[in-house]
């Protein structure tokens, strides 16, 4: 039996995240699935990363699982990509050791969001259409992520989780032509975190929040306030970083 780490790239657009669900398309279940005819039709437990919601797109997800087989590396990618839809793709397979963990051993994480300020139809899946909005306030919201910092207030309620400090390595916002990208790096993500994170960013970049009350959120933690979340579509995971 081998350990097989694999990059997955996915657009969430018609799944329910990637969490196995009863009676609901799953990355996971799609995954687990595609394996079954390679394991002597049992089920392979694939587990990932992250676990990202409905909607939400992948462009370097990371997940492993078991499985003894005398297939080669790219057999193996290639014997899933064949048994996948083609919004699923595994874009590399690497044997690793039997201690790594997909989410466990994850050192880093990476998002992107999109905000497009056009209107060209052709992003609608990939991206939020804000709108109006105060373009130059936005980075300034972002540098205040950055640090040690308890974001129970940009979450979503978990009782079963009793710590909610995450460190934020990088928080900046740039823009390419007619879309906004925010870039965030952080050691672990709270349930929803990036998406309150870019909804009240983007609703004080429209005047409707101030700084300070950001602010005061990120330092007086607080349950269940009644703040704003960007819908999933704009959100991508972007990449895992490893020990080497």
């Amino acid at each position: 039996m081998s350990r097989y780490k694999i990059t997955i790239q996915y657009d969430g657009t018609n799944y329910f995240g990637w969490q196995m669900q009863s009676h609901k398309r799953t990355i996971q279940s799609e995954i687990e699935t595609a394996l079954v005819p390679l394991n002597n039709n049992k089920r392979v437990k694939v587990i990932g990363a992250g676990r990202t919601d409905t909607g939400v797109h992948a462009f370097s997800q990371v997940a492993h699982f078991d499985l003894d087989t005398s297939l080669k590396i790219v057999q193996l990618k290639n014997a899933i990509n064949a048994r996948l839809p083609d919004d699923i793709r595994i874009i590399d397979v690497a044997q690793v050791s039997d201690d790594f963990h997909a989410r466990f051993s994850a050192k880093r994480r990476y998002y992107r969001y999109q905000c497009y300020l056009g209107d060209i139809l052709l992003f609608k899946n990939q991206s939020w259409f804000v709108g109006e909005i105060d373009e130059s306030i936005l980075d300034v919201f972002a540098k205040k992520i950055e640090g040690t910092y308890d974001f129970l207030s940009f979450s979503k309620s978990n009782k079963h989780l009793k710590n909610t400090v995450c460190n934020i390595y990088e928080s900046r916002w740039f823009k390419s032509e007619n879309m906004l990208i925010f870039n965030v790096c952080g050691n672990r993500f709270l349930h929803h975190m990036v998406r309150y994170l870019v909804g009240t960013m983007v609703a004080g970049a429209q005047g409707k929040i101030s700084l300070d009350y950001f602010i005061d959120l990120l330092i007086n933690p607080q349950k269940n306030v009644k703040i704003f979340m960007a819908p999933p579509k704009g959100l991508i995971l972007f990449g895992i970083d490893y020990d080497k």
